[in-house]
């Protein structure tokens, strides 16, 4: 395999040392040698005794060995599905704010009068320095030093997680506190030493797959994100549908089609309820539900795209196994609820598919194009910010709903998120319907992707208009629902 051709599929080196675990977990798993083989696993991804990212190999195996364990499912017993590698969290900074050498040793000195704890003392130079015992990270001195001199060392995974559910343990490593993560994956993304990582349930995917081959016991199906049209940008998509058939499965539906039908319900349920928050994005349904519980009342009752058409799909096709393909990595944690257990059997990302490819040999771009075509041009953009705003938009214009003002806001990233959410509780949000995309640009922005930016709203943009289907009502038609779930 062409080491160096695998790399350029993804972003970041740390997404690709992930990636070769998984495909190596993978593989045995396929051949049935994982259990023989997964000691020896550390040593064929770093073959040698000559160190290559750490000062030791055998620390370097030892932290392959953690990513073993997570790649085949981690810690069960822990209910969040993102988890930290300790050994491999022990190069950053303590974090916290310091003072650089910008520091002139001013007369002013505005950093001590605005500290309310005492923190802050000077030397012989009047050089300033922080009390870290003291310390409780307010920020305020940096924001009045005039020479900019007080910066924040905080930890990337410290800066990327939004929801302050990561903090520094008495070992020095980080730690998460499942009661505020939403498994938004934003620190899994941004650890510079890939220490922050989302376990898989690769392996139960393998094994559906292969007892479905065996015993043609039930059929496998694949409900793939919208996003995907901006991944795999090596090959065609026709050609990604094909390989996953490739796979062991017996076919692939658009989560879109659920983004379809989705729309229409939440255009419904704004209508009636005059206020909602969407149901679509499963970290922010968790953040309304941990942080602003007196706005839970106002998510929409609705399940989330992937989930509606995988009910759709266990209602018709029984009896089958729905596993979700996507860029996040929250949906690991949103299968597992009660209401949507019995629809998605199990959750994979970009990244996990990417290894299934390669584990069981699966050339993409040399096969034959399938087609992806079961979804409108609106179900299909909500893999990017706002595009569920403009669905919602489209279904109450198609519904005919007379009177009714649409005032919505689409929240790009959980900050922004955050700021709707707040006002709402107070009651002096001015708009009717929150969109909330918990990643930046929506979708495209998951954790699970193999490649982040700009460039992929184009690509599902594009892709959405290549849909087949321009209305959503001509979508869903084709699905013969019960009146009651038709708009």
């Amino acid at each position: 395999m062409n080491d160096k051709k695998t790399l350029r599929k993804f972003d970041t080196k740390v997404q690709y040392l992930q990636y070769k675990v998984l495909r190596e977990v993978a593989r045995n798993a396929f051949n049935d040698t994982l259990l023989e083989k997964v000691t020896d696993i550390p040593k064929t991804i770093i073959p040698g005794n000559t160190p290559t990212m750490r000062c030791c190999v055998y620390k370097e195996r030892a932290i392959i060995a953690e990513r073993v364990k997570l790649a085949m499912g981690g810690n069960r017993s822990n209910p969040n599905v993102i988890e930290v590698i300790e050994i491999a969290c022990d190069d950053c900074p303590a974090g916290g704010y310091e003072v650089t050498n910008a520091c002139r040793g001013c007369l002013a000195h505005r950093c001590e009068d605005v500290c309310k704890r005492n923190a802050i003392t000077f030397d012989h130079q009047q050089k300033a320095h922080i009390d870290k015992s003291l310390c409780v990270e307010c920020g305020q001195c940096a924001k009045v030093c005039p020479y900019s001199a007080i910066v924040s060392r905080r930890r990337p995974c410290e800066n990327s997680c939004k929801v302050k559910a990561i903090s520094v343990n008495e070992n020095k490593a980080a730690s998460i506190n499942n009661e505020k993560c939403i498994a938004c994956g934003a620190c899994v993304y941004q650890c510079p030493f890939g220490a922050m990582i989302d376990k898989s349930f690769i392996l139960d995917v393998i094994d559906m797959i292969k007892k479905s081959d065996g015993n043609r016991a039930y059929k496998m199906y694949a409900v793939v994100a919208p996003s995907i049209a901006s991944q795999f940008t090596y090959a065609k998509l026709g050609q990604v549908v094909t390989a996953i058939k490739e796979l062991g499965f017996f076919n692939v539906v658009e989560a879109a089609l659920g983004a379809d039908m989705v729309a229409y319900k939440e255009a419904e349920e704004l209508v009636e309820k005059g206020f909602l928050t969407s149901s679509c994005c499963p970290a922010f349904v968790d953040y309304i539900r941990k942080q602003y519980p007196e706005l839970e009342q106002h998510i929409s009752t609705n399940l989330s795209p992937a989930a509606t058409i995988a009910k759709y799909i266990k209602s018709t096709s029984a009896p089958c196994k729905v596993v979700f393909i996507g860029p996040c990595t929250a949906k690991k944690m949103e299968f597992q609820r009660p209401e949507v257990r019995p629809y998605i059997d199990s959750v994979i990302t970009f990244e996990e598919l990417q290894a299934l490819f390669d584990a069981k040999g699966v050339d993409i771009e040399h096969l034959r194009e399938g087609v992806l075509d079961n979804a409108s041009y609106y179900g299909r953009i909500f893999a990017r910010s706002g595009g569920l705003t403009d669905a919602v938009a489209q279904a109450l214009k198609e519904q005919n709903t007379q009177g009714f003002e649409f005032n919505p806001v689409a929240c790009d990233g959980i900050e922004a998120c955050r700021i709707a959410l707040a006002k709402a509780a107070k009651g002096v949000l001015p708009n009717n319907f929150i969109e909330g995309m918990a990643c930046v640009n929506g979708c495209i922005g998951g954790a699970g992707c193999l490649t982040h930016g700009e460039k992929n709203k184009t690509e599902v943009d594009a892709y959405g208009r290549e849909a087949l289907e321009k209305s959503i009502g001509d979508a869903i038609s084709v699905l013969n629902l019960p009146s009651s779930d038709k708009a």
